[in-house]
């Protein structure tokens, strides 16, 4: 079992059994409650089902317990809680354009939206067979993005202050939800030109939506606000000191930067440029969540990276302000923030791609250009999970269930595009099937060598480092994508 089952167990534990004042202290486990209060609560709540299961699961020094009762209670809260995300992917098919014309009900946008959602790779080995809640976090997220879609901004504003209250990390689209809500909700119309009337201005809508945000805020932080706990419960939410990257690095632009760093090191060592007695043994590839110095490359602060994540999310930002295209454009820059935070955060998780990957499925639909860098993002994405699937007898389920995704993500979105160009180029499509050879070498091969004892870290790393150039390549292509779009819109008003 994946340590989620752990981590989860321990929190149903906490919750249960802890005064409220001692959840973000408790400590006998190494995986310590980090989620914010409302997801506490949330384990609470299923604590007292779990009870009913096996109680011996709510005992906290029970460390590492799995009996089957055990598993197949969380099991069966994973699936429970995921009609919200069935709910919600029904309620972003109302709202997707069905105008283009489908011989049957398999080739029909809102059909291939479904089933790109419902039976995504990703979501599925990560919260069914790693087990996690993604599908219950990003049904509030997806279901926040169809109340904007559908003008009604307050429920939507309302889902997504929710949502950041169970887990933090969609702090990472926040910019796109603030920045639409504030033109689109704020502002109550546009001059001809599509620029701001400033005289529209409604410090009503404004006031309503501080209003959410201010008791959201207070129902979930009050409480601790009140023990004089809010400092403990943001340096768990936000533990800096695990470094730049995971145990695995996340494919992102620090996993390039980490490899080049790599590469100058040996290269150094063997001109005599480095002195190997002062270079640290596997410093970022012992497969540790710590802190480590870079060796000939700058090291990275966490204030860098959000610097660089700022920077990166900044065009998408004014895109959606200057020229905001509806819900079409939130979108766009709800991807983009997600993609820039992805590609430059600090200790990244992998699985946190799927926050780019699900919202810009409902994009893949709408234009041929969005559908091919949908299926480079979903590919590349969706492999550089298979990591967290290492035993062997996950392999061929890892492989059987990519194999299908993703052969329907192509033959769907083809044949919705047939009168459109190719979807990808032939320098795309090389790059997609080279996927091929390195699965094989990384589980197949690698395995049967003598340095799998000496480097048991290259298998993740060239996932990685192959994997974080189709992520690159993708968030490049979608931001040019964007910032074209919006350039030939602006020249047709003039």
């Amino acid at each position: 079992y994946s340590t989620d089952f752990e981590v989860h167990r321990n929190w149903l534990a906490i919750t249960h059994n802890l005064p409220l004042s001692q959840w973000y202290y408790e400590a006998t486990s190494e995986w310590t409650l980090d989620y914010p209060p409302f997801f506490a609560w949330f384990e609470y709540a299923l604590s007292h089902i779990a009870k009913y299961f096996d109680p011996q699961m709510l005992v906290v020094e029970n460390l590492n317990y799995t009996s089957r009762a055990t598993v197949f209670f969380q099991r069966l809260s994973v699936i429970f809680t995921d009609t919200l995300f069935i709910y919600a992917v029904h309620e972003c098919c109302r709202c997707v354009n069905g105008k283009r014309a489908a011989k049957d009900i398999l080739e029909k946008p809102t059909f291939i939206l479904a089933v790109l959602l419902l039976w995504n790779f990703g979501l599925l080995i990560v919260d069914h067979i790693h087990f996690q809640y993604n599908g219950f976090l990003f049904g509030l997220m997806l279901l926040s993005v169809a109340r904007l879609c559908q003008k009604r901004y307050l429920e939507g504003a309302l889902l997504f202050a929710v949502l950041l209250h169970f887990k933090h990390i969609y702090v990472y689209v926040a910019p796109a939800y603030g920045i639409y809500l504030l033109r689109s909700y704020c502002f109550t119309a546009n001059n001809a030109d599509g620029s701001l009337k400033w005289r529209s201005f409604s410090f009503l809508h404004v006031t309503l939506l501080g209003l959410i945000v201010c008791l959201v805020s207070a129902l979930s932080l009050g409480p601790f606000l009140v023990l004089g706990q809010l400092p403990q419960v943001i340096s768990r939410l936000f533990p800096f000191k695990r470094g730049l990257c995971h145990a695995y690095w996340a494919p992102n632009f620090w996993a390039l930067y980490n490899a080049m760093d790599k590469a100058l090191t040996i290269l150094g060592l063997k001109c005599n440029f480095l002195d190997g007695t002062k270079i640290p043994k596997a410093s970022m590839t012992g497969g540790l969540v710590q802190e480590f110095q870079h060796t000939v490359l700058p090291s990275v602060t966490p204030l860098a990276t959000l610097i660089c994540t700022f920077i990166a999310i900044l065009p998408s930002v004014f895109c959606l302000w200057f020229k905001p295209q509806g819900p079409r454009g939130f979108l766009q820059c709800l991807v983009l923030c997600a993609l820039s935070s992805f590609m430059f955060g600090w200790h990244v998780h992998e699985k946190a791609i799927l926050l780019a990957i699900l919202p810009l499925s409902l994009l893949s639909i709408q234009r041929a250009k969005d559908a091919g860098i949908y299926l480079i993002l979903a590919t590349t994405g969706h492999f550089s999970l298979f990591p967290l699937l290492f035993t062997p007898p996950e392999l061929p389920i890892k492989i059987l269930l990519m194999l299908l995704f993703t052969v329907y993500s192509f033959s769907s979105l083809k044949s919705l595009f047939r009168r459109e160009k190719p979807l990808l180029n032939w320098l795309e499509t090389i790059y997609l099937i080279q996927l091929v050879p390195l699965e094989i070498f990384c589980e197949i091969i690698f395995p049967l060598t003598p340095w799998k004892q000496q480097f048991p870290f290259v298998p993740l790393l060239l996932t990685s480092v192959y994997c974080a150039l189709g992520i690159t390549y993708a968030w490049l292509k979608l931001y040019i994508s964007v910032l074209t779009e919006r350039t030939s819109v602006r020249q047709k008003a003039e």
